[in-house]
């Protein structure tokens, strides 16, 4: 209890402290100072600018000194008080003789001027010069393009954390505090713009407070006190003098701090370490050695002077041997060897080998990554970059369709690639590339196309559709032909979105199962403890969810799918199972996704007695699921299919394939590997509510599709 009271009572104290210390400095501007006192406050006024540049040499980044604009503020009020508070000391009691204000000022004036007024002048003249003119005007100069840049930068950083936020390379405490970073950052670059003028408006107070402090004193030796001009001038100069340099030491400490806090770069070592760091190459101090080496040898200069300068040279040099090969080899290590490499011996090729590799280098855990080759890095390069914007984008979209969140997408260059080629991966598994043109666009010809553009003929990776590579000045010539321009970062991105919808069975495990159920917990909590673990294990939910993704119907209704396991779980059946007889109950989820609930929803079915051959054949064939049918009839059913869904489209319709509900599993599983995209669903999952429209009927024996029906009702089960 007592020690909390006391930490309690210093926490009192320190709030105090700058309250009572901004009175003080007030007070010593108004009041008369003890000459004892008032050294003391010379010596203090030291060792805080000494302190504040010490700081400052030490701090790995700007923002790790952040105060400083206000300790800077507070140090140059403090020197202003003093000077007012030596300045009365000295017109009131100058007449007394050197010592009158204080040691400090006596002994500071003493030595610098050392019996001759004119070189004390000058002395002080260079200190403000340098001060004022070099060092103050420099820090202001760097504070204010700073200043500017950094205010003009802030949108985009914003934007980029905003961009990784979204892709989940961010936690949202991580994109808060990087937020903070960057609103903290600006106001410390506005600030040290402004407090670099306390500095300047200090050394142009310096020169007025010596001027006054000669003028006056002689004026008020002779005049008041009876002292000859001599005596006057000799007594309140060496005064004035030691005054000045008393607070111009502070300040130009003070001016070197401002001046290494705005030039300084963000860094993991101090300002000497990134100095000696960067300074320490072999190849630089080699050179000049030898020039220092052959300056020796001319005769006339001091010859030993520059042999001693040029053996220091070559020493720093033989130092900084090991420190260069070491960072040369580095390289080399990691991208599987190298002339540097090879020279360093077996031993140490090992050595160095075992400590450049790293586990994240071995094995890359990201559920999604896009590798890219150096052609394309400037596409997804810098902050806020476009591809990353269109990726960030469809990622939004495809966890919205699936109900879960879509993990974020590791973008990675790959010097093993051609340089225009990328490649989509789900784990370690590659499931896409293709190759872009980052300085041209794709051109799709419409309906309407008639001409054939000039450029690199290819095939869209997302829809297999006839597609070149055209250059940004044929874009207003293929519009005008009625062809869909889209740029590559665009093409990546849709190919992107393709693959992942494709493979979202792959891309959910148990821990965000577990996620979606903690998410539902909130507002159906006796739901979710019934039935997980307690009728339904987490890892059997996690496979119903997979089976369900598979076939491309949406996990975001989750208390539906809980309840009807729960329904279900008596039952003993499969993971794929379970998943079959939720469907009907879900499908509605994805039929919704495909066009509004006014339109009639487009629907290919089979031939009656096309489906009856296909049944016997599941039936003769793999219980699971598989199809044992002829190739040539696999042949013309796919064709007629893909026919069918080719003029769909053209319509500017998405149609979705409906055949017996025994049939749909097998079905589905048949058509995958040709059409990944195209959606299966039983009769029986049939919305009863929903208008339909027959756009197609397979048959198998001509292989060509039927006329087409109008639009009827759905059918009754």
């Amino acid at each position: 209890m007592a020690s909390a009271t006391s930490t309690s009572l210093l926490g009192r104290l320190g709030d105090l402290t700058l309250p009572l210390g901004i009175l003080a400095i007030m007070a010593m501007m108004i009041l008369p100072l003890p000459v004892a006192l008032l050294d003391a406050f010379f010596v203090s006024n030291i060792v805080l600018s000494l302190l504040v540049l010490m700081v400052a040499l030490h701090s790995y980044r700007p923002l790790d000194f952040s105060s400083f604009p206000s300790i800077l503020l507070i140090a140059t009020v403090l020197r202003l008080a003093l000077n007012v508070a030596s300045t009365r000391i000295v017109l009131t009691d100058g007449h007394s003789g050197p010592g009158a204000a204080g040691r400090v000022i006596q002994a500071f004036g003493e030595f610098v001027i050392a019996g001759n007024f004119l070189v004390g002048f000058l002395v002080f003249a260079i200190l403000v010069i340098i001060n004022l003119m070099v060092i103050t005007k420099g820090a202001g100069r760097v504070s204010e393009v700073s200043a500017r840049f950094t205010l003009d930068a802030m949108p985009g950083k914003q934007m980029a954390i905003d961009a990784d936020l979204n892709a989940g390379l961010l936690t949202p405490e991580e994109a808060k505090f990087r937020r903070a970073d960057v609103a903290a950052e600006a106001d410390f670059y506005g600030a040290m713009d402004g407090a670099s003028k306390f500095v300047k408006g200090d050394a142009i107070a310096g020169i007025l407070i010596l001027v006054i402090n000669v003028l006056g004193g002689i004026m008020i030796g002779t005049l008041q006190h009876g002292l000859s001009a001599g005596e006057a001038s000799q007594t309140y100069i060496l005064l004035s003098i030691g005054d000045g340099l008393v607070a111009q030491i502070p300040s130009l400490l003070l001016s070197i701090a401002t001046a290494v806090i705005v030039t300084r770069v963000s860094s993991s070592h101090d300002m000497a370490g990134l100095i000696g760091k960067q300074m320490s190459l072999r190849r630089a101090w080699i050179p000049v050695a030898g020039v220092m080496a052959l300056l020796g040898f001319v005769p006339g200069m001091p010859n030993l002077l520059f042999l001693f300068a040029a053996a220091g040279a070559g020493l720093v040099a033989y130092v900084s041997r090991d420190t260069t090969e070491d960072d040369t080899v580095d390289g080399p290590a990691q991208t599987g060897g190298g002339a540097a490499g090879a020279a360093a011996g077996p031993e140490g090729a090992a050595s160095e080998e075992s400590e450049g590799i790293m586990p994240e280098d071995v094995t890359d855990n990201a559920p999604i990554s896009l590798q890219i080759g150096y052609g394309l890095i400037q596409m997804a390069g810098g902050e806020g970059g476009a591809l990353v914007s269109r990726i960030t984008g469809i990622r939004k979209e495809l966890s919205k369709a699936m109900g879960f969140i879509v993990p974020g997408v590791r973008i990675r260059d790959d010097l093993g690639l051609p340089p225009n080629q990328y490649r989509i991966r789900i784990g370690h598994r590659i499931v896409g590339e293709d190759v872009v043109y980052p300085d041209r666009k794709l051109a799709l010809p419409g309906g309407g196309s008639t001409r054939k553009l000039r450029g690199i003929e290819v095939k869209d990776p997302s829809f297999g559709m006839d597609a070149i590579w055209i250059l940004p000045q044929q874009v207003t010539e293929a519009e005008a032909d009625d062809y869909v321009v889209v740029e590559p970062e665009s093409v990546i991105a849709t190919h992107l979105s393709q693959v992942v919808t494709s493979n979202a069975a792959d891309l959910i495990g148990p821990d965000d199962v577990q996620v979606l159920l903690d998410n539902l917990s909130k507002i159906a909590p006796t739901l979710v403890t019934s039935v997980v673990p307690k009728l339904v294990p987490l890892h059997t939910l996690t496979a119903v969810l997979r089976h369900l993704l598979a076939g491309r119907i949406p996990i975001s209704d989750l208390r539906r799918i809980l309840e009807g396991l729960a329904e279900l779980a008596p039952r003993n059946l499969a993971a794929i199972d379970m998943a079959e007889n939720l469907r009907p109950a879900l499908t509605p989820l994805l039929l919704q996704q495909l066009g509004p609930l006014n339109t009639a929803l487009p629907l290919i079915t089979l031939d009656p007695e096309l489906e009856q051959v296909l049944i016997r054949a599941r039936q003769a064939g793999d219980l699971d699921g598989g199809l044992v049918i002829d190739n040539g009839l696999a042949s013309t059913i796919i064709t007629a299919i893909a026919e069918a869904s080719d003029k769909a489209a053209g319509e500017g319709k998405t149609p979705v394939i409906v055949v017996a509900t025994p049939l749909r599993r097998s079905f589905a599983s048949f058509l995958r590997p040709h059409m990944a995209d195209t959606i299966v669903i039983g009769i029986n999952e049939l919305p009863d509510t929903r208008r339909v429209e027959v756009v197609a009927v397979v048959g198998g024996q001509s292989g060509l599709p039927r006329p087409t029906p109008p639009a009827q009702p759905a059918p009754v089960r």
